[in-house]
């Protein structure tokens, strides 16, 4: 069996208006993700740019080899190519391992695929320059199967153009922010179906499955059709799953 704490992405991105709680209760959330990341040895811990180098101090002072990630123009991605790789470069001085962007995916439901295609170029270059791992988030639950498709097949050929064939391990295609709004219940990150469409067209590149994955069952379901991470808030229930 896959050692499951070396696939996760362990997350904590709500902001403490979001979690309804004070700026210091947020960061002791925070803290306590980056204790269990010592204790666990998750892949990576997702965190708002603003915890990255607290928590790349903390893990350093812990030795741990745990990586730290950030979100980019999160959760709606609208913001111009300025914006993205602004709050990019700030996230690489704090020493951030993985960046995950946002694609706008706005632009892409509009036709503005130039755009979007120079967006991911652009940022994707700013990253690799400096040995990081990107993500691109393309908020599955905003798009039809066909959209899914053709936003992940733009990322690739984005990729595949203008970036070596050793990079592509360090690019990668991400389902959800798990923060979209749907109606009706519908679910708002990762599905089987959503996910075959990602693998089926990322190739050579990797996918994440992230947004709604709160179970073991669900993490080996996803890792055993080919995902290389897995995005997840859930991370110690799963672990606690793992070993019983």
């Amino acid at each position: 069996m896959k050692n499951v704490s070396d696939f996760l992405d362990a997350t904590y991105l709500k902001t403490p208006q979001q979690a309804g709680i004070s700026k210091l209760e947020n960061d002791a959330v925070v803290e306590a993700l980056l204790q269990n990341a010592v204790q666990y040895k998750y892949k990576c811990v997702m965190i708002r740019p603003d915890y990255v180098l607290f928590a790349k101090q903390f893990l350093a002072k812990n030795k741990s080899k745990v990586l730290v990630g950030t979100v980019i123009d999160f959760p709606e991605g609208t913001a111009s190519l300025d914006e993205k790789l602004s709050q990019a470069q700030l996230a690489i001085d704090d020493s951030a391992d993985d960046l995950d962007f946002v694609i706008d995916y706005q632009a892409f439901k509009n036709g503005d695929f130039t755009l979007v295609q120079h967006q991911v170029k652009e940022c994707t270059m700013l990253c690799l320059q400096y040995h990081k791992t990107v993500k691109w988030i393309i908020e599955t639950a905003a798009l039809s199967n066909k959209e899914i498709i053709q936003i992940t097949a733009l990322i690739k050929n984005v990729v595949i153009k203008n970036f070596k064939e050793t990079d592509y391990a360090n690019v990668f295609v991400k389902s959800s922010t798990g923060f979209y709004k749907t109606t009706n219940n519908q679910p708002n990150g990762a599905t089987p179906n959503a996910i075959t469409l990602m693998l089926e067209n990322a190739t050579p590149l990797s996918v994440k499955a992230s947004g709604g994955i709160k179970t073991l069952k669900e993490v080996m379901f996803y890792l055993q059709m080919g995902v290389k991470r897995i995005g997840t808030s859930a991370q110690n229930e799963i672990i606690h799953q793992s070993k019983l």
